[in-house]
C-alpha cells in the first residue's frame, strides 16, 4: 500500500499545469459553441440557402475526418527539443484566431455567392487551425500523468473551466439580437467575433507555454519527411484497425458516440419546445429563458455535476461513476417531461442539475478512461499514440455531431412542425416534439449504459499494467 501511495504522490501534476491545459479547453469549446450561435446569421440575415448552409455545416467534418488522424500521426511521431505537441498547439491557437476574425467579416451588400466562397475558404482555414491545435492539445492531456485519479482529476478541472464557455455562449444570442447593442445581427458578428477570437487564442496558446514537455530529439519515431507523411494514411488506416481491436476502446468510442449524438440531436429543438410549448409560440415574450436554458444547465454541470463526478471516480471507479451519473440524467430528462408546463418556464429549472449529468460527466470520464487505455496500447505495440487515439475518439465525437444536425432537422418534419402556426394550431406537433426532446437522448443513455457494462480497466488492473510498463522500461 505504501508504494501505491508514493507511486501516486510522484505522479500528481502540478495544479498550475492543470490550469494550463483547462485554459487550453476553454478556448477547445468556447470557439465551436459561438460558431454554432454565429452561423444563424448566415441564413436568418445573409440570406444563406439551405444547401450552402449545409455544405458549411458538413464539409469541415469530411475535411476533419482527413486531417485529424494525419495530424495524430505527425503529433505522436514529431523529434524536437519541445516534445511532440507544444509547438502544433501555438500554431493552431494563432491559426484559429486570425481565421475567425476573417471568417466573419461578412457584407449584407456583397452578393450570397462572395459571401458563400468567402466563409467556406476562412472556415476551412479555420479547422485546420483547429486540426493543429486540438488533436495535439488532447492527447497533450492524456500524457500529462500515469496516474490512474489524477487523470480524472486533470480532466475535471480541465472540463471545469471548459464549461464556462457553455455558460457565456448563450448570451450571445441576447446582445446579437438587441438593438441597442448592435443595430443589425451581421454587424454584431463582425465586431464580437475580434472580441472572441482575441481571448480565446491567447488561451488557446496557454498550454504550449506553460505545461512540460521533454525532448523527443532521441526518440524511435517514424521519420515525418514528405514521403513518410504522403503515405501514411497506410499507417493511419493499420493504427485505426488496432486501436478499434480493443474492446475497451471500443466501448468508450461507441458509448460517447450515443450519448452525444442523441444529446445534441434534440439540442436544436431547444428553442422550439421553449417557445412553442411554454410561449405558444411567441419568441419575444420567451425574453431571456431560452438562453437561461443553456446557461443554467452550464452552471450546474460546473458546480454540481464535474465535482460529484471527480469525487465518485475516485471512491468507486470510473465504470461506476459513468453509470450512476447517465442514470441520474435520465432521472432529469424524465423530469423534464413533466416540468415543461405552459406559463411556469422556471419549473424546468429544477430538471437541470440532472439533466446536466449526462454530458456534464461524459467528457471528465471519458477521456480520463482514454488516457488509461493508451497504456495498454503501448503494452501490446510498444508504443504511445496518444494523437492517434485522441482523433479517433473525438473523430467519433465530430460523427455524431454531425449526425444529429440531420436527425435535429428531420424531427421537425417528422411530427410535421411548422413555426409559422402557434401551439393551439398544432397541439400534436408541440406534444411529439416535447416527447423526442425528452425521451429520444434517454433511448441514447441507455444503449451506452448496455456498453459499458462490461467496461473492464479498473484501478487495479491500471495499476498493474503500469508497473509492467515501468519494469519494461527499467530492463
Amino acid at each position: 500500500m505504501r508504494k501505491t501511495n508514493q507511486l501516486t504522490l510522484e505522479r500528481t501534476v502540478p495544479f498550475g499545469q492543470k490550469v494550463a491545459f483547462g485554459i487550453g479547453m476553454f478556448a477547445n469549446q468556447m470557439f465551436p459553441a459561438i460558431l454554432g450561435i454565429f452561423m444563424v446569421v448566415l441564413v436568418q440575415d445573409l440570406g444563406f440557402p439551405s444547401w450552402m448552409y449545409s455544405l458549411i455545416y458538413l464539409f469541415p467534418r469530411i475535411f476533419d475526418s482527413i486531417t485529424d488522424p494525419i495530424m495524430g500521426f505527425i503529433s505522436d511521431n514529431t523529434k524536437s527539443k519541445w516534445g511532440r505537441r507544444r509547438q502544433y498547439v501555438l500554431l493552431g491557437g494563432i491559426v484559429m484566431g486570425v481565421s475567425y476574425v476573417f471568417m466573419w467579416q461578412l457584407f449584407k451588400e456583397n452578393t450570397v455567392q462572395f459571401n458563400f466562397w468567402y466563409f467556406f475558404i476562412w472556415s476551412i482555414i479555420f479547422y485546420l487551425g483547429l486540426t493543429l491545435f486540438s488533436v495535439p492539445y488532447v492527447a497533450m492531456g492524456y500524457e500529462m500523468s500515469e496516474d490512474f485519479h489524477e487523470r480524472t482529476n486533470i480532466m475535471a478541472i480541465a472540463q471545469w473551466i471548459g464549461q464556462w464557455a457553455w455558460v457565456i455562449a448563450p448570451w450571445f444570442w441576447v446582445i446579437m439580437y438587441d438593438p441597442e447593442w448592435f443595430p443589425s445581427a451581421d454587424v454584431a458578428v463582425r465586431e464580437l467575433a475580434i472580441w472572441v477570437a482575441i481571448p480565446c487564442a491567447i488561451c488557446a496558446i496557454v498550454p504550449a507555454l506553460f505545461i512540460k514537455s521533454k525532448s523527443t530529439l532521441n526518440e524511435d519515431y517514424e521519420p515525418l519527411n514528405a514521403a513518410n507523411v504522403g503515405g501514411s494514411l497506410v499507417k493511419i488506416a493499420q493504427n485505426f484497425k488496432e486501436a478499434f481491436k480493443m474492446p475497451e476502446f471500443r466501448k468508450i468510442c461507441f458509448s460517447t458516440f450515443f450519448i452525444y449524438n442523441a444529446f445534441y440531436a434534440v439540442s436544436s429543438l431547444t428553442f422550439f419546445i421553449i417557445v412553442y410549448k411554454l410561449f405558444n409560440g411567441d419568441a419575444e415574450a420567451s425574453g431571456i429563458w431560452v438562453s437561461l436554458f443553456g446557461c443554467l444547465g452550464a452552471l450546474g454541470t460546473t458546480f454540481i455535476v464535474i465535482p460529484i463526478v471527480a469525487w465518485m471516480s475516485k471512491t468507486m471507479g470510473k465504470r461506476k461513476a459513468f453509470m450512476i451519473s447517465q442514470a441520474i440524467s435520465i432521472v432529469g430528462y424524465i423530469m423534464m417531461y413533466f416540468l415543461f408546463i405552459p406559463g411556469k418556464p422556471w419549473l424546468y429549472i429544477i430538471s437541470l442539475p440532472f439533466f446536466s449529468f449526462g454530458i456534464g460527466s461524459l467528457f471528465t470520464i471519458m477521456m480520463s478512461m482514454t488516457a488509461d487505455i493508451i497504456d495498454i496500447d503501448e503494452l501490446n505495440s510498444g508504443k504511445r499514440r496518444e494523437g492517434v487515439f485522441g482523433a479517433i475518439y473525438w473523430w467519433m465525437v465530430k460523427v455524431g455531431f454531425a449526425i444529429a444536425g440531420g436527425l435535429g432537422a428531420a424531427f421537425l418534419g417528422m411530427v410535421g412542425f411548422n413555426p409559422e402556426l402557434t401551439t393551439v394550431e398544432q397541439p400534436d406537433a408541440i406534444q411529439g416534439l416535447h416527447a423526442i426532446f425528452c425521451f429520444f437522448p434517454v433511448a441514447g443513455t441507455l444503449i451506452a449504459m448496455w456498453i459499458m457494462k462490461s467496461y473492464d480497466v479498473t484501478e487495479e488492473r491500471a495499476n498493474k499494467i503500469r508497473e509492467a510498463l515501468e519494469a519494461r522500461k527499467s530492463d
